[in-house]
């Protein structure tokens, strides 16, 4: 069913790297990664996760530090059995880079009554540790369901 899924947001260093290394440790026998839709543009490729996320992670014992920021491609997202996006935004600019992948994505927060996962990025602190309870509130719903 779904044995690759890659977890998409903006500029792959916040909200997708929680989401890939939550579901990670979740669902060990699967293969998770993460990528941004606007990574590139951003100048954040290869870049390590935010310093925040990373902490907010940590506390939550999750480890971000092996992270490296990566842009989304039409050959990442050919790959992948599912793709988990933060906003709803981001499924049209997904299917504008891949439109055969329309199909297979879907909002990471769906199952757990939250249409978007908003974006902590150069926020406070409080802020990223909202949108974690939310990355990981939803990525124990989608461990349940794709186990």
């Amino acid at each position: 069913m779904f044995n690759k899924i890659l977890v998409v947001c903006v500029g792959n260093i916040c909200r997708s790297p929680s989401g890939e290394y939550l579901l990670k440790k979740l669902l060990p026998h699967k293969q998770v990664d993460s990528a941004g839709i606007a990574t590139e543009k951003s100048r954040l490729s290869g870049k390590p996760a935010d310093a925040m996320a990373v902490q907010i992670a940590s506390k939550n014992e999750v480890n971000l530090t092996p992270h490296k920021a990566r842009q989304l491609t039409a050959q990442l997202c050919q790959e992948y059995d599912l793709i988990l996006v933060m906003e709803k935004g981001h499924i049209d600019a997904v299917t504008k880079i891949s439109p055969s992948a329309r199909g297979k994505t879907m909002l990471f927060g769906q199952w757990i009554g939250q249409q978007d996962i908003p974006d902590p990025y150069k926020l406070s602190q409080e802020a990223f540790e909202y949108a974690y309870e939310l990355i990981d509130k939803s990525a124990n719903t989608w461990a349940e369901k794709i186990k």
